[in-house]
């Protein structure tokens, strides 16, 4: 090989290593996009006006609704690995991953994992007309009752929908699906007693749970609650290995050098823990966790495993 040659094939070798270190170097030099298709916008807003602020760059939320979430996926799946366009990904996620192998696009491989944000329970539910108190007295019911309660949910294939299937399997009870478009159509007639039972979110719970306009039974999680440590798990009232869980994070297309993830890893730890931060979370029905980036990939595996069992066991087919 003679040296002009060998001097081209270098640069050629070097040139994206030299790219990938001066895109840490820099980053951010210009403003970053959060896309967000689904869940919440609470936290990846509070986080975005923080990460601004240290950065000296806008770090801007671009909501992407619709397609179950496919549309903000697709954006940024197809954008430049530069750190730049980030996805705030979901349980929901790895549920459609669950249902079919032909997603557009996979969070475990087109995708980079950053840090996992949060997590959340769900809280069951039931109508003040239900006289059990417990998770016992409910199975008792339901068993004595079979397909007379009802229960609701956000639509089919939903992570509510999941949780009560899967609670039905473990305690061997019937209770009626009646599918929702929406989670606030699901609760508006579980308020109303046209249902009896659902599993939904702490800040769409509480209010009504202190209004005595319904009744929390138990959570969702493996562990109780941080927010509202006095209500027992389902697991711990009879169902050992009960868990189902939202949750969100960020992504970062797939080739996104590895010292931009660790740089964003890095401050978005430091604005979990934030005092202010944790305490509108904790208002918000968040529990706030912060992970390492292989962490949080390892996290994402788990759940895809958990909802493909889960999805198998059930039989439920997406919409």
């Amino acid at each position: 090989m003679t040296m002009t040659r060998l001097a081209a094939f270098l640069l050629i070798a070097i040139t994206p290593a030299m790219a990938a270190a001066a895109s840490a170097e820099t980053f951010p030099a210009r403003p970053v996009r959060v896309v967000l298709g689904l869940g919440s916008d609470v936290l990846p807003r509070m986080a975005a006006q923080k990460l601004s602020s240290v950065w000296g760059h806008q770090v801007l939320v671009d909501q992407r609704p619709g397609g179950g979430g496919s549309i903000a996926t697709d954006i940024v799946a197809k954008s430049m690995p530069d750190g730049y366009t980030w996805l705030i990904s979901t349980a929901t996620h790895t549920i459609n991953a669950g249902f079919t192998a032909n997603v557009p696009s996979s969070l475990v491989t087109d995708f980079a994992p950053v840090i996992l944000l949060a997590h959340a329970p769900y809280y069951l539910l039931v109508h003040p007309s239900v006289a059990a108190k417990s998770i016992s007295e409910l199975v008792e019911m339901a068993r004595a009752k079979p397909g007379q309660l009802n229960y609701s949910t956000s639509g089919i294939g939903s992570p509510p929908h999941l949780a009560t299937e899967l609670f039905k399997i473990m305690a061997r009870i019937n209770i009626v699906h009646v599918p929702y478009k929406s989670s606030a159509a699901a609760t508006t007639d579980l308020l109303g007693g046209h249902v009896q039972v659902s599993f939904q979110y702490a800040p769409t719970a509480m209010p009504h749970v202190k209004g005595g306009k319904v009744r929390v039974l138990a959570v969702t999680g493996a562990q109780r609650s941080t927010i509202a440590p006095e209500l027992p798990t389902i697991a711990e009232s009879g169902f050992p290995g009960f868990e189902v869980l939202g949750w969100n994070g960020v992504h970062v297309p797939k080739g996104t050098p590895r010292a931009t993830i660790s740089k964003i890893n890095k401050n978005a730890l430091d604005v979990l823990n934030l005092p202010d931060v944790r305490e509108k979370m904790v208002i918000a029905g968040l529990e706030l966790v912060g992970t390492t980036p292989d962490e949080f990939g390892a996290f994402v595996k788990k759940d895809l495993a958990h909802w493909i069992q889960l999805i198998k066991q059930t039989g439920i087919r997406p919409e």
